[in-house]
């Protein structure tokens, strides 16, 4: 499998080189110069790892790597200029999964990647499911359709999961917001409504004539095993 790797640095020269680097180590790559590029493909490619520089033109690596980890759990690696032990053990504690002090060996890098995505994606498995023509990536918490990377957030991976564990019945919207979140339920419904309103603009190619992800009136929500009338 060909991973797909997120570069975020706003030097053209180390762009250019890591992309050489990364796509003749076999994986894929997207590029972005500055945080608010990073989040807009993030969320078009789904990358499955992010390099991520500290210093950014409109913001720093440590704020982005927060805001990219709200909407998916996905390794993430610093790659900086700066080695002062109070960035490095910042950006560990932000939960990085690791920092890389430039300049680097190119060879270094791809070791400590690889030893990333192996541990991560082990860990997690790479269990993927198809649903018409929309890919279920699991272990990548993402949908792929068309070609294009379609990431979840948590609460949308949660509520496919459990819609998926159940195809085929219907599950009832307490059960689903029990799913969501914890504590009392009431008040939860049109926060559950929200949720798979945006599910459904992922899975569906007319969200609003769904084929998959079907509504029982009065009760919940079903996820068909296959298209039905």
């Amino acid at each position: 499998m060909a991973y797909t790797i997120l570069i975020v640095d706003d030097e053209p020269a180390l762009q250019r080189l890591l992309g050489e680097i990364l796509t003749q180590a076999g994986y894929r790559i997207e590029t972005a110069g500055s945080c608010q590029e990073a989040r807009s493909r993030f969320q078009q490619a789904a990358p499955d790892a992010v390099l991520l520089d500290v210093m950014l033109p409109d913001g720093d690596g440590f704020s982005l790597l927060g805001d990219l980890r709200r909407e998916r759990d996905l390794p993430v690696l610093f790659l900086s200029a700066r080695d002062e032990d109070e960035a490095r053990l910042r950006g560990l504690g932000l939960g990085a999964d690791d920092y890389i002090t430039k300049p680097f060996l190119p060879q270094e890098l791809l070791l400590r990647l690889g030893a990333v995505l192996r541990r991560v994606y082990r860990e997690r498995g790479e269990e993927t499911a198809r649903l018409g023509e929309v890919e279920i990536l699991w272990g990548k918490s993402a949908l792929r359709r068309g070609g294009q990377g379609l990431p979840l957030t948590a609460k949308e991976y949660t509520l496919l999961r459990t819609l998926w564990e159940n195809r085929g019945r219907i599950v009832t919207i307490d059960s689903l917001c029990a799913a969501l979140w914890d504590g009392p339920l009431i008040g939860y419904d049109n926060a559950l409504m929200v949720h798979i309103r945006r599910l459904r603009e992922k899975l569906e190619d007319d969200p609003s004539h769904p084929r998959y992800l079907l509504t029982v009136r009065g009760l919940g929500y079903r996820l068909a095993r296959e298209e039905e009338p």
